[in-house]
């Protein structure tokens, strides 16, 4: 019968994405190698927090030691550095699972970002994707962990030296911890200032002073420990004690990240309903902003008990904020799933929400440069309120900030929905904007001219959230939103900017002209009509009346969300040179009228960023107009 202490290690290849993630651990060089400390701390929080969680419906895991700590050890003879919780532990299983696989999606990606970056910004990316315990091998030849779940009489152990693979093996109980985990870092040569003391309590201090278990230290393997973090949870503490410095530390501790906070939301609710709440926008685009899960990061915390981070205390379209709630009405003695329909944590979700948004309002308005570099970064996602969250939509068309023709060159300024009420025009019934995937080519659409003409401000809509909320039924102070590029302008009404003149009534033989291009073209369009939103181009394509935007009808085509397309109109601008002499070509010649009715449709789909309909016969009537005007 083979013993526990004769049992062989098996081993084991990680995983390929492990692999490759190993790799690019082990060979880069950041400018901040002391991320690794804090990913390590972090998790043990973690344990401890799961262990007193699953405590409350069992007390016998807790055992004789029922207060979560985290003890770091150094031993700068054998230069090894130690991290020990007595949280939940891990079995066999668990520690193959958790540190040979990468569980999440969007490895690769991560991988691809973190292989391309540059010193200090790929520290701040090792943590936010969940695979921090990887940090370890910048700084460590070998690293062992030893861990006993809470409850059993079996402990395992997990090593490996970060170069493909690891080997998992039962270890006896008298060499494990009591419960909890043990990683063991067999540091590099240049990694020895991780056994001075005064390298690891700066480090301690300053990432990580603030999780909510006590951290102690030890200098040696035999010395007496130290605190240096009493656990104390942050968000209890009134907001007039919390230094500017303690919240940022906080924040990079939580949120995984190195930036500061572009906003700190610290306050504590009173009535009906008791919670705390402390969350922070970051400063910089959380790599997984986009990612496809799109859930939110606040922890749910009951009376100072962690109890799970996937509540959904916050809507899809906040999913940047970074945080917790700890209230003290909700049970800790339910499931999670039966929190998560809980009229009080309903009642919570609103309050959060309303109070968030009310703070980035006045964020906007005391410190407007701040604001706009939140917007830039999360503007498209909280775009995507204006359509999932109706009871909410007037406060973010006032938080929402767009590019328009009224905001200059290169780009420019941005400009708020109250700035544009502010220009409307005389007679104007709409605000109007224009959407696509590219700010300077929406900027020289064509369908824009005849509404600068008239001086009227158009909004450039260039994220792919825009296509969607527009045409959700919004208005802003009673002005429905319209596309410039569907149905008619309607610009009739609103008079020529100063010192222009109307333009005259299009001749007859430009109107014959049209009429012949309407029937040429048959059912490529819905309909060929002379415009009055062009002044310098000679043709445009726009969406019917009652049809979808041009740019929404792209997008649900490329996502294979649409079977058929409507057909769109085709305008003319009879006042253009090149239609009046077109309009003049000699009935007499079907040919050239012929070409030059479907060259004006194919001008216009290039002009909106489309191929002619048949390349091959565009090629040859280009080919002939340019023998007919040669000849």
């Amino acid at each position: 019968m083979t013993t526990i202490s004769e049992a062989a290690p098996e081993t084991r290849s990680f995983e390929a994405d492990v692999a490759k993630l190993l790799h690019l651990m082990v060979h880069s060089v950041y400018s901040d190698k002391d991320v690794f400390l804090r990913e390590l701390i972090s998790n043990a929080a973690d344990a401890c927090e799961k262990l007193r969680y699953e405590g409350l419906s069992d007390a016998g895991l807790l055992g004789d030691d029922g207060q979560p700590h985290i003890t770091v050890t150094l031993d700068p003879d054998a230069h090894r550095l130690t991290i020990e919780d007595n949280g939940i532990g891990m079995s066999e299983g668990e520690l193959s699972d958790a540190l040979g696989t990468i569980a999440r999606s969007g490895t690769k990606a991560f991988m691809d970002r973190i292989a391309g970056a540059k010193d200090a910004e790929g520290s701040h990316l090792i943590g936010q994707f969940g695979v921090g315990f990887y940090s370890v091998f910048m700084v460590a030849d070998r690293v062992e962990v030893v861990s006993r779940r809470a409850g059993t009489d079996t402990a395992a152990s997990w090593s490996s030296d970060g170069l493909g693979t690891y080997t998992v093996q039962p270890v006896d109980t008298a060499d494990a911890p009591a419960r909890g985990t043990r990683v063991l870092l067999h540091l590099k040569e240049d990694a020895a200032s991780y056994t001075e003391s005064s390298t690891i309590e700066r480090t301690i201090k300053t990432q990580s002073g603030h999780v909510p278990v006590p951290i102690f230290l030890k200098d040696k393997p035999d010395a007496e420990p130290k605190q240096l973090a009493d656990g104390a949870a942050l968000w209890t503490r009134p907001r007039a004690e919390i230094s500017t410095e303690e919240y940022r530390d906080f924040y990079r501790s939580a949120a995984g990240q190195f930036d500061e906070p572009a906003l700190t939301l610290h306050y504590r609710a009173e009535g009906l309903h008791e919670y705390s709440v402390l969350a922070f926008v970051p400063e910089t685009k959380p790599f997984d902003l986009f990612d496809p899960d799109r859930a939110g990061r606040m922890k749910l915390y009951v009376r100072r008990v962690f109890i799970t981070d996937e509540a959904q205390i916050l809507p899809r379209y906040l999913r940047f904020v970074r945080g917790l709630v700890d209230s003290n009405d909700l049970p800790l003695n339910v499931s999670r799933e039966m929190i998560q329909e809980s009229p009080v944590l309903a009642a919570i979700q609103k309050g959060v929400m309303n109070r968030l948004l009310s703070e980035l309002a006045k964020l906007a308005t005391s410190d407007g440069e701040a604001y706009l570099k939140l917007w830039d970064n999360f503007g498209p996602v909280l775009k995507e309120g204006l359509y999932e969250d109706y009871a909410r939509r007037e406060a973010l068309l006032g938080l929402a900030r767009f590019k328009t023709t009224a905001s200059g060159a290169s780009g420019g300024a941005w400009r708020s929905l109250e700035d544009y009420a502010a220009s409307l025009k005389d007679n104007q019934t709409a605000i109007y904007y224009a959407t696509g995937t590219d700010l300077d080519r929406l900027a020289t659409s064509p369908q824009l001219e005849g509404f600068r003409a008239r001086g009227i401000e158009v909004l450039l809509l260039a994220d792919q959230v825009d296509s969607f909320w527009v045409t959700s039924g919004i208005d802003y102070e009673g002005k429905p939103f319209k596309s410039v590029t569907q149905g008619l302008a309607d610009l009739g009404l609103v008079p020529l900017a100063d010192g222009e003149q109307p333009a005259v009534a299009a001749s007859d033989a430009v109107n014959g002209f049209i009429a012949f291009v309407r029937e040429t073209l048959g059912d490529a369009v819905s309909d060929v009509r002379a415009s009055d939103r062009l002044t310098k181009s000679a043709v445009c394509l726009v969406a019917p009346e009652h049809g979808m935007d041009r740019q929404l009808e792209k997008l649900l085509a490329g996502a294979g969300r649409l079977e058929t397309a409507a057909k769109p109109v085709l305008e003319i601008n009879p006042h253009h040179a090149l239609v009046e002499k077109l309009s003049a070509v000699e009935p007499g010649d079907p040919q050239s009228r012929a070409d030059a009715a479907h060259l004006l449709f194919d001008e216009a789909r290039i002009a909106d960023g489309e191929l002619p309909v048949d390349p091959r016969a565009f090629s040859a009537r280009l080919m002939r107009l340019l023998e007919r005007g040669t000849g």
